[in-house]
Order: structure tokens, then C-alpha cells, then sequence
């Protein structure tokens, strides 16, 4: 298990979020199908092939890394998920900058800033049932477990985890942001397709740091 994460180390996870969203599309689009388009999962492909792209014809460091998959994702059609998740790659990739391979707390770091970046972009809230609500409890627990002592791999690990626990949680809430909102009520009892791509990169992120 690496004790820094560098370029290799992000490369295994992009390539592992990629295959991750492209596994469980369809169940990303019927989530979105009970408020939104139910075009959300083709859209997170179409995000990932950006992905990919970028990340082949990008300088083999991690700020040059993710600033390019930030730029290349800011320009997919589909509403606000261009721009969200192209801000998180772009500004994780602003704070690796002049310190990689990133230790644990650099991650944290990395993560935070990220979040910061998707928050410049929306105003949701925690409770609005978005992404916000599965990106915000995973940085805590990135950071909490750093802040235990734990492992790159640990603490990334942790980070899925509140991920997962923040995707869940959006079942009970009543969507307050895109089109989900217009069905009111109706937007109880389906997580939101957001957060669960959040969750489904977490988690490929997380077990593409286990050897």
C-alpha cells in the first residue's frame, strides 16, 4: 500500500472511477429518472470518457493530472455536473501543486480544496440532497482519520465510506436543487444520482490504492 500518492497512484484511481461510473450507469440514470432527465449515468460516461482522454495527454504530474480532467469534464453537456465535478478535479489538482507525491494529510488537503472549489459553483447545502451531501461527509472523514494517525489507503478508505453513508442518507431528503425539485415530494425515497457518483469514485478511488 503506497504512503504517498503521486501521478502512478492517481492514474489507477481515474482509471478506476472510469470504470466504476461505466459499470453502473444505468442504475445512475434510473436514480435520475425519478426527478431529473434519467440521462444522468450516459452523462457521467461522457464525463468519464473526458477523463480519460485528458489523462492520457496530460504532463505525468498531479496538479498538470487533474487540472487537465477538470478542464476536459468542465465541458460536458448535462447540466451542472460538467461544471461540479470539473471544479473538484481542477481545484484538487491547484493544491497538489509544488507537493506530491501527497501523504495523507496532503490528500485531506486536496479534498478540502476540492470541495471548496464545487462550493464556489452551487449553493447547496448539506440536506439538499446533491452531491454536496455525499462529497462533505467524505472529506470530514478524510480528514478525521488523518487526524487518527491513519494510512493514505485508511483514510482514503474512511473518505468512501462517509461517502456511501452520505449517498444513503439523501433517500429521506426532498431534492431543493435541479429538476429534482419540481417534483417536491415526490423526490423522497431514491438517492440522489449525484451523490451516488460520488460514492461509486470514492470507492474506486479507495480500492485502487489496495494492492
Amino acid at each position: 500500500m503506497p504512503d504517498r500518492v503521486g501521478y502512478n497512484e492517481w492514474m489507477r484511481m481515474l482509471r478506476a472511477a472510469i470504470e466504476a461510473i461505466r459499470t453502473n450507469h444505468e442504475a445512475l440514470s434510473k436514480l435520475d429518472s425519478f426527478g431529473g432527465d434519467g440521462d444522468h449515468g450516459t452523462t457521467m460516461v461522457r464525463a468519464m470518457a473526458c477523463v480519460e482522454k485528458a489523462a492520457e495527454a496530460a504532463p505525468p504530474d498531479v496538479e498538470s493530472l487533474l487540472r487537465d480532467v477538470g478542464w476536459g469534464v468542465m465541458g460536458v453537456d448535462g447540466g451542472a455536473t460538467g461544471p461540479l465535478f470539473g471544479s473538484l478535479f481542477m481545484a484538487m489538482g491547484e493544491a497538489a501543486a509544488g507537493s506530491e507525491p501527497l501523504d495523507a494529510a496532503g490528500l485531506a488537503d486536496m479534498f478540502e480544496a476540492g470541495l471548496a472549489g464545487v462550493q464556489k459553483r452551487t449553493r447547496a447545502k448539506v440536506g439538499d440532497k446533491t452531491m454536496i451531501d455525499a462529497l462533505v461527509p467524505a472529506t470530514v472523514a478524510l480528514r478525521e482519520a488523518v487526524e487518527a494517525g491513519a494510512s493514505v489507503s485508511e483514510a482514503m478508505s474512511r473518505a468512501a465510506e462517509g461517502a456511501e453513508q452520505g449517498a444513503a442518507a439523501t433517500k429521506a431528503m426532498q431534492a431543493r436543487f435541479g429538476r429534482a425539485k419540481n417534483v417536491g415530494e415526490q423526490s423522497i425515497g431514491e438517492q440522489d444520482p449525484g451523490a451516488a457518483s460520488v460514492s461509486l469514485i470514492l470507492r474506486a478511488f479507495s480500492e485502487a490504492l489496495v494492492p
